[in-house]
């Protein structure tokens, strides 16, 4: 399985192939393409993975960055899986269509990196879920077509501030856009084959304990339907990242709740990606 990452290395910033050795640097390879981003707008991977072949470990001691951390538009899916729908109370069926909503990437760190709990509030809560990063663009695209417009897949950590999601009537979006409350990696993996999505499960464990585990396949609104629906009011433009949607078991959906405090450590596992992993700090001022 290629694995493809954002990293920080001998203070340079690049980006490369992952092996359970290290970090194949790419970059000094492909100057038409700056970052990673430029290579999922270029249709790069394919010849990321080649030229990964021909070379060998450059370094071992890196750190993970949020794996498009000049993405231009992350738009998540909201209440998502059957349970999760139900943990509201509110007597609601099954909605018609996807609760979305804006992240800008300034709210995402990397795999390892800390998820900082602002002094503002300690509702900082978890939500692992998969992310699709479109590589074909498209506008008004059928879900039977909505698999051939995907790139890659990673993994979130949809990190966000409780009380600060009700501050307005209408939207979520300051609750969802603390500066590195969340994170996107540790990588990406192309996306070959329908199995990677239809079959995939994730599991969210704090300090070990598993809080959400459930299968993609239960989705209320599946992947190639948030495809088509996002689709028919704007076009999708390759290096866009979707964040599909979290299991139930949040630590706010708890009794007693459980928001996540300094200390603990986050981790989504996502069968066939791979586990984003990720502790708590609190912000220095």
């Amino acid at each position: 399985m290629m694995r493809f990452a954002t990293f920080t290395a001998k203070g340079q910033t690049g980006y490369g192939a992952v092996t359970d050795e290290g970090v194949i640097a790419l970059d000094d390879h492909f100057p038409q393409w700056p970052t990673l981003l430029d290579v999922v707008q270029a249709d790069g991977l394919d010849a990321l993975a080649e030229a990964a072949k021909a070379r060998s470990v450059s370094h071992t001691d890196f750190t993970y960055e949020m794996v498009l951390p000049n993405a231009r538009r992350i738009l998540c899916v909201g209440v998502n899986f059957p349970d999760r729908n139900a943990e509201y109370k509110d007597g609601s069926e099954q909605p018609k269509y996807m609760s979305l909503f804006p992240r800008f990437a300034s709210g995402f760190t990397g795999h390892d990196g800390a998820l900082i709990r602002p002094p503002e509030s300690h509702q900082l809560d978890y939500e692992g879920e998969v992310a699709i990063v479109i590589g074909k663009a498209g506008r008004r695209i059928h879900q039977d077509d909505a698999y051939d417009h995907i790139a890659a897949l990673t993994i979130c950590n949809e990190g966000t501030i409780r009380d600060w999601v009700r501050h307005a009537k209408f939207n979520v979006t300051q609750g969802k856009n603390w500066d590195n409350s969340a994170a996107i990696g540790p990588w990406l993996v192309p996306f070959k084959e329908a199995s990677q999505l239809d079959d995939a499960r994730i599991i969210t464990r704090v300090n070990g304990e598993v809080r959400q585990d459930d299968v993609l396949a239960r989705m209320m609104h599946p992947i190639r339907r948030e495809i088509e629906y996002i689709s028919t009011f704007m076009t999708l433009a390759p290096g866009d990242i979707i964040v599909t949607g979290t299991p139930t078991g949040s630590g706010a959906r708890l009794e007693p709740p459980q928001y996540l405090a300094p200390g603990d450590v986050v981790e989504v596992e996502v069968s066939g990606i791979g586990t984003l992993r990720n502790k708590i700090e609190d912000e220095v001022l």
